[in-house]
């Protein structure tokens, strides 16, 4: 199962970088994974920035940037093809 979840993975990121070819992403990196039984998929969150991630604010002013962050989740099935890209909405933390 390793090496299935590695190879779930890196299809993932391979994916996700050529659906947003052009969108200039970086910090790309592995959030979660989940194996679905039920759909037998690979539920892959993959986080990145985007230049307009970028938040603007004091602490712009001040030299400090304060980086945004998107996730998506992607799913893979057991042959590493796409089968969906979703958005992953995190909420506050309280």
């Amino acid at each position: 199962m390793d090496a299935d979840v590695r190879r779930a993975v890196r299809e993932a990121k391979k994916h996700l970088l050529q659906v947003f070819a052009g969108e200039e992403i970086t910090d790309v990196g592995l959030e979660e994974v989940e194996f679905d039984n039920t759909k037998r998929t690979w539920k892959i969150t993959i986080g990145f920035t985007r230049p307009w991630d970028h938040k603007h604010s004091l602490a712009t002013a001040l030299g400090t940037q304060h980086m945004g962050r998107s996730y998506k989740v992607i799913r893979i099935d057991g042959n590493g093809h796409m089968v969906s890209i979703k958005d992953r909405i995190l909420t506050a933390a309280r």
